[in-house]
């Protein structure tokens, strides 16, 4: 017959995947991994960074534009030929003969020029550029959201990692009762004190809990494989250093309090509506004057580049394209479209996120009770299968009465796992839900 050791040591081997390291990790560090390497962070620091590039990309409209020009020309044509030299300043009396004025020989250039062009006055730049400024904070406060949201997720998958654990031990202590009371069963049957479905029934029940840990054991390995994917790094298993803290220790975490602060999801949401009525005041803009200053200095030669006498030129430019086939209407009207939108979209986050708050408060009182509750039900049932076993061995009681009462106090205990995990998350998405840093959690470990 199986032991609950040798089935213990059978799953291990079996369910244990070939070539994955498993690793304890305390619920700091995992934090730690997770904020440098978890996928959801990567994901949103590269937005950031990529919207940071479009609002650096803005200041083209704001910013003096500064280029260096050079070309090669050589033409025979008349017009082209003269101008050549008068840019070179080599014309001569012999250039103004009539013959060569009009049949030149071929005439090269090498021209070369340094360009300055500053915007004085472009309203709709400077308005492009703040709004490009505001989604780029708008991708900085989703960022740190994704990354609150990250850190809850690494607390529910740590703590998830710790009641499969948790759960294993349980089962396999409820496993070891169960043959136990196998023996039991059939030292009885032998000295003909119970009949031999009482052995029957009882090693059926052993071998039920038996199966639940093997079950158990595979959860554990795939518990220790979420964790690492959360953290960031799935070629492992990340194993909880701890286990599920006491239920005195959650009370005490729990009753700490979270003041409500700043969400980042809103604080995004709003910057995101601010960039949205830069964008449609910047399109009203667009119908505007646009003043420009520019300079030009060049140098023109038959040989090099660079070479020969200078010559600049320098001056003002007002631009003004007051209608171009109603485009400028139409982006004014999808520009007032997208400001309702983001507006509204602010709003419904705000909304959400008081509510959010209001149901994780309930969540904990909910999570909190149900574990007092489930504490008290352990010791109830362990007594109860106490009382059960002694009349058992004294035949006041069946084999039926006996092994329910082992289940029963099986399920008080998995129960009671269950509902500890459950105040943990709980506590936890209270401070995510209210702004406050997940990370705070790990008293539950510093506690202990």
């Amino acid at each position: 017959m199986t032991t609950p050791i040798r089935a213990s040591m059978l799953a291990a081997v079996l369910l244990a995947p070939p070539g994955l390291s498993a690793q304890a990790v305390t619920l700091g560090e995992a934090l730690r991994r997770a904020d440098a390497a978890g996928y959801g962070n990567r994901i949103a620091a590269g937005q950031a960074a990529a919207q940071a590039g479009l609002a650096d990309a803005a200041l083209r409209g704001v910013l003096p534009t500064i280029r260096f020009e050079t070309g090669i020309v050589r033409s025979t044509e008349p017009l082209t030929s003269f101008g050549l030299l008068l840019r070179q300043r080599a014309v001569t009396p012999a250039a103004f003969d009539p013959a060569r004025l009009n049949y030149p020989g071929a005439t090269g250039n090498i021209g070369a020029a340094a360009i300055l062009e500053q915007p004085i006055v472009d309203l709709d730049a400077w308005l492009a550029r703040r709004a490009a400024t505001r989604a780029a904070g708008a991708a900085d406060a989703s960022a740190a959201w994704a990354q609150s949201a990250t850190r809850f997720e690494v607390v529910r998958a740590y703590y998830g990692a710790a009641l499969a654990r948790e759960l294993v031990t349980a089962l396999d202590t409820a496993a070891a009762s169960a043959h136990a009371h196998e023996r039991q069963a059939e030292s009885m049957h032998r000295n003909q004190l119970v009949t031999r479905s009482d052995a029957l029934l009882a090693s059926v029940r052993a071998g039920e809990a038996d199966a639940r840990l093997v079950a158990a054991l595979g959860q554990a390995e795939l518990a220790g494989a979420r964790l690492a994917v959360v953290i960031g790094e799935p070629d492992g298993q990340a194993l909880p250093a701890t286990s599920l803290p006491a239920a005195a220790v959650i009370r005490r975490v729990a009753a700490l309090g979270v003041a409500v602060g700043a969400r980042a999801d809103v604080q995004a949401a709003e910057l995101a509506a601010e960039a949205a009525a830069a964008d449609a005041r910047r399109a009203t803009a667009a119908l505007l004057p646009r003043l420009q200053a520019f300079g030009r200095l060049e140098w023109n030669d038959g040989d090099a580049p660079f070479a020969g006498d200078e010559a600049w030129t320098a001056g003002v430019m007002l631009s003004w394209s007051p209608f171009s086939g109603g485009a400028e209407l139409a982006g004014r009207r999808a520009a007032a479209g997208r400001r309702l939108s983001a507006e509204a979209a602010a709003d419904a986050v705000q909304a959400r996120g008081r509510l959010e708050v209001r149901e994780a408060e309930t969540a904990v009182r909910v999570a909190l009770a149900q574990m007092d509750i489930a504490e008290r039900g352990v010791a109830q049932a362990a007594e109860a299968h106490r009382i059960v076993a002694r009349k058992y061995a004294g035949g006041l009681a069946g084999v039926t009465e006996l092994l329910d009462a082992a289940a029963t106090e099986t399920g008080a205990r998995l129960a009671f796992a269950e509902a500890r995990f459950q105040a943990v998350v709980a506590v936890a998405q209270r401070r995510h839900a209210g702004g406050a840093d997940v990370a705070a959690i790990v008293a539950l470990e510093e506690m202990e």
